[in-house]
């Protein structure tokens, strides 16, 4: 077991968090250095957990350094998790293509590591299409006040290919630079500390969550925390899933056998004894949390709600999945989540929509197990999986506006002056008017308003110019009409021809 009184502070590997545009290579890049495929085997071609992996790197000096990379999704929907990669990271490496030049979520990402007041790097990938434009894409970065080196700046760059490798052994070596002039500096006899970064359910394994050590050193048999949720240091793997007996700074760790789900995010720290972590965990309280509904006037009995069961692989595609529901505005329909949960959907989730009105339950990354499959088709609930943000999202949003009910409204279609009036029988008015704004139509119902307040209701049976019946008039025309009404219209009187609409 580590002694916490040998201590000693030395240089520790740098964590480097990869970030910037949904199609500009991050994945690609990353694939390229660790030598393993993960980018075919990303749905939709888009990156949607964070990962870690420790990777060695031969210096031109020929000295071997470890470094370690996170791999943050590129979907705006993942801003949470990729703000979460930043804070944890020591050093950023914005991504930007040699084709497209700067972009939205390149700002964005370029937000979250100016938030974390970390030193970053450019990689301008993809200069081996044909499309590449390296000087282009270095204008971009200073239109958008990303001033380069060379360029008015002090931001290091590096033109690469993630595809043939070129300028990648030159960037990493710039990344230990900086890390050099970081100082970055680890406690080998501390007890680990670091950050969550993942935690997902295993239902052969249980919980399970990913760590990134900051400092310290972390052993089999001793306990994590973090916030609430504890775990004993017992299952205990490395990034390759390797079982490992210890490890220290800047490396990334599974730890499974967790009492509760992890918050992503989260800090934790380590203990030599249960009893020390169980109090650490029972004096944790939890800050008041932001209610995650759309509160537009829930009160409001005319919206239409619709309940919503999420379910996702792991915590921080959940607080995507989120993220990406709250973005969906509809004008008479609140989607509110009403429950969530980390992994397969199950009878439990079933029963949770049964007893709820219209209720969907929405699966990402996840399956559906064959006794809740059955419940809901008995039951007659809707379940929908996917595993691409974007099209859960378009989905979700067609099937709320079919199942909102339909109402009649009422559309103002123009605006009328009273220019005189010929006669008045009965009901049956006679008079002369002119369309100011919109038109006005044979057999449409009018409002009758006088200096500003509605006096009554009448509709129009003939209109007419210059003696011929006709079936629209439209703006500044003068025309002749024929209107049912009770109450006598007088000249000044403005009309507003209407018709109800359904929607």
């Amino acid at each position: 077991m580590t002694n916490t009184q040998d201590n000693t502070t030395v240089e520790r590997p740098p964590i480097i968090v990869i970030m910037g545009h949904i199609d500009h290579g991050k994945s690609a890049l990353l694939d390229y250095i660790r030598k393993s495929n993960v980018v075919e085997g990303e749905a939709g071609g888009i990156t949607q957990h964070t990962s870690a992996y420790e990777v060695e790197h031969t210096t031109k000096e020929g000295d071997i350094k470890k470094i370690t990379f996170l791999d943050t999704p590129g979907h705006e929907a993942f801003s949470d998790m990729r703000s979460r990669g930043a804070v944890v990271a020591d050093i950023a490496i914005l991504v930007v293509s040699a084709e497209d030049g700067v972009k939205t979520q390149t700002l964005e990402a370029l937000r979250a590591i100016k938030d974390a007041d970390i030193p970053y790097i450019i990689a301008i990938n993809k200069i081996d299409k044909p499309g590449a434009d390296i000087e282009k894409t270095k204008n971009s970065l200073s239109e958008n006040e990303i001033y380069i080196e060379g360029y008015g700046g002090d931001i290091p760059v590096q033109p690469i290919s993630a595809k043939t490798g070129k300028g990648i052994p030159e960037i990493l070596d710039m990344m230990l630079l900086v890390a050099e002039m970081a100082e970055l500096k680890g406690e080998t006899g501390k007890r680990a500390e670091g950050i969550v970064i993942e935690s997902k359910v295993d239902p052969q394994k249980g919980i399970s969550a990913t760590l990134i050590i900051t400092n310290g050193k972390l052993e089999r048999g001793m306990y994590v925390v973090a916030e609430d949720a504890v775990a004993p240091v017992r299952i205990f793997e490395n990034f390759l899933g390797k079982t490992i007996n210890e490890a220290q700074f800047s490396s990334p760790v599974t730890i499974i056998g967790w009492n509760k789900i992890p918050s992503v995010g989260s800090s934790f720290v380590s203990f030599s004894k249960k009893k020390d972590a169980e109090l650490c965990a029972t004096a944790f309280k939890p800050a008041e949390k932001k209610a995650f509904e759309i509160d537009i006037a829930t009160n409001n009995k005319e919206l239409f709600c619709i309940p919503l069961i999420l379910k996702a692989d792991v915590a921080g595609t959940l607080d995507a999945v989120k993220h990406e529901i709250e973005k969906i505005q509809l004008e008479r329909t609140l989607l509110k989540v009403i429950q969530t949960g980390v992994g397969a959907i199950t009878e439990k989730d079933i029963k949770m929509a049964s007893g709820t009105k219209d209720a969907i339950i929405i699966g990402f990354n996840v399956n559906t197990d064959s006794q809740a499959r059955s419940a809901a088709e008995q039951g007659d609930i809707t379940i929908e999986t996917f595993n691409i943000i974007y099209k859960m999202a378009e989905w979700l949003e067609e099937e709320a506006k079919k199942r909102t009910p339909k109402v009649q409204v009422e559309e103002t279609t123009g605006k009328v002056k009273v220019i005189r009036i010929f006669s008045q029988q009965r009901n049956i008015q006679v008079l002369g008017g002119k369309v100011l704004e919109g038109k006005i139509e044979t057999g449409v119902s009018v409002r009758i308003i006088r200096r500003e307040n509605l006096i009554g209701e009448g509709k129009i049976l003939e209109l007419q110019s210059q003696k011929v019946k006709i079936s629209e008039v439209k703006e500044d025309t003068e025309f002749g009409a024929q209107i049912e009404s009770k109450i006598n219209i007088a000249e000044g009187d403005v009309l507003e021809p209407y018709t109800m609409v359904t929607k």
